[in-house]
């Protein structure tokens, strides 16, 4: 199989248009999936915890992106057998590694805030 690369772009690299990585990019760029793992480094929350910490977030979009991390493996989804029924969300150890490169990030734009137009 030949795949065609985009001039300055190498196969398997994220300025490839036919990367499977810019999947992965466009979720860990998202704002609210930054901020839902930071959130989680703390430890395993409940969604009603997670909304509280994650100011300004709607249910719905919360709801959409704790899908979009379990479904790419950097969140985990625990239901217990409760009544009523408990749900805690966890970081795997992928969501963990993800979680170093976003903290700085996060830290940066705070120490910097000051300095963007």
């Amino acid at each position: 199989m030949t795949t065609t690369t985009e001039p300055g772009a190498t196969p398997g690299s994220v300025y490839a248009a036919a990367c499977p990585c810019r999947d992965m990019l466009d979720l860990l760029a998202n704002k609210w999936s930054a901020l839902a793992l930071g959130a989680l480094e703390e430890g395993a929350q409940r969604f009603g915890a997670l909304r509280n910490r994650l100011q300004g977030v709607s249910p719905k979009v919360l709801t959409q992106t704790l899908r979009r991390l379990e479904e790419h493996g950097l969140v985990h989804r625990e239901v217990f057998a409760e009544v009523p029924l408990r749900v805690e969300y966890s970081l795997t150890p992928l969501g963990r590694d993800a979680c170093a490169p976003l903290a700085h990030l996060r830290s940066w734009v705070e120490e910097n805030i000051d300095r963007f137009d």
